[in-house]
């Protein structure tokens, strides 16, 4: 018996080994490209359709995530010729106030390889605020990357706001709308966590979050380990279409917590937005 029992926990561990070994493979694998066509009220007369790609969730500074990971993302990202870059924050790894003067200077070289028409805009996450605003901020800008922060910028044909992160309480709706008042334009709005979804006017067609991970570590028949969304699987990821509003979530190219990733592989999101 004592040698059967010792087979049983040889097994399990070589079992536990190989999930993680799995897991931490699928967390460094090159992101999967999902697509979907969207349609935005106050598309303007001619306008051609916008290619967008979405990401978020870099999270550098950790086994996942390195220089060399995130220029071969870059790389990928240009091949789908998109028009516009928006980026939804979570650019730096853990939660030492101070710590992205430290762990965040590799992100620079990559993003800036980015290219886009209309550019790439981003917003600040949780772990930004966390780890360092305003070197987060610093950083983006030697990367030629926007950061708009409860404000609004004119992209194209988009009248693009972009709102504080909600889960670390930096969020200024109010303020946002406010200032997209006098772009032109099909109206979409940028941010970090989804909660915000619900609070969007109704002119505000079109949300583009990142911040769940899409659970980052899923397990059948229990589902993700952990949730930061108030509303669960409502916005945990993809395409949610509800009356008035589409949501989009990115399941991220980073990994928060340790360097795994299972159920819930990275991606990124290219959208075709237009009439």
């Amino acid at each position: 018996m004592k040698r059967f029992l010792l087979l049983v926990l040889g097994l399990a561990v070589a079992a536990a080994a190989a999930l993680a070994g799995y897991a931490y493979l699928e967390a460094r694998r090159d992101p999967v490209v999902r697509e979907a066509s969207i349609s935005l009220p106050g598309w303007p007369a001619g306008a051609a359709p916008m290619r967008v790609v979405l990401i978020s969730d870099i999270h550098i500074g950790t086994a996942a995530m390195g220089p060399e990971r995130l220029t071969r993302i870059v790389t990928q990202i240009n091949a789908l010729e998109p028009d516009l870059v928006l980026i939804a924050g979570d650019f730096i790894f853990g939660h030492g106030a101070g710590s992205a003067a430290r762990i965040g200077p590799p992100l620079v070289a990559p993003l800036a390889g980015l290219k886009a028409r209309y550019g790439v805009v981003a917003a600040l996450g949780n772990h930004d605020h966390w780890t360092g605003a305003a070197e987060v901020r610093a950083l983006l800008q030697r990367a030629n990357v926007t950061v708009v922060e409860n404000g609004a910028v004119q992209r194209g044909p988009l009248a693009l706001g972009v709102a504080g992160d909600d889960f670390s309480h930096h969020t200024d709706l109010l303020a946002t709308v406010s200032a997209m008042r006098p772009l032109s334009g099909a109206r979409i709005m940028l941010t970090h966590s989804p909660d915000i979804a619900p609070n969007l006017p109704a002119d505000v067609a079109l949300l583009l979050a990142g911040h769940t991970h899409c659970g980052q570590v899923v397990l059948p028949f229990y589902g993700p380990i952990s949730d930061v969304s108030r509303f669960g699987e409502r916005y945990r990821c993809g395409v949610r279409r509800e009356p008035g509003r589409t949501v989009v979530t990115t399941a991220g190219l980073g990994t928060s917590g340790g360097p795994f990733r299972l159920g819930a592989p990275p991606d990124l999101w290219l959208l075709t937005l237009g009439k």
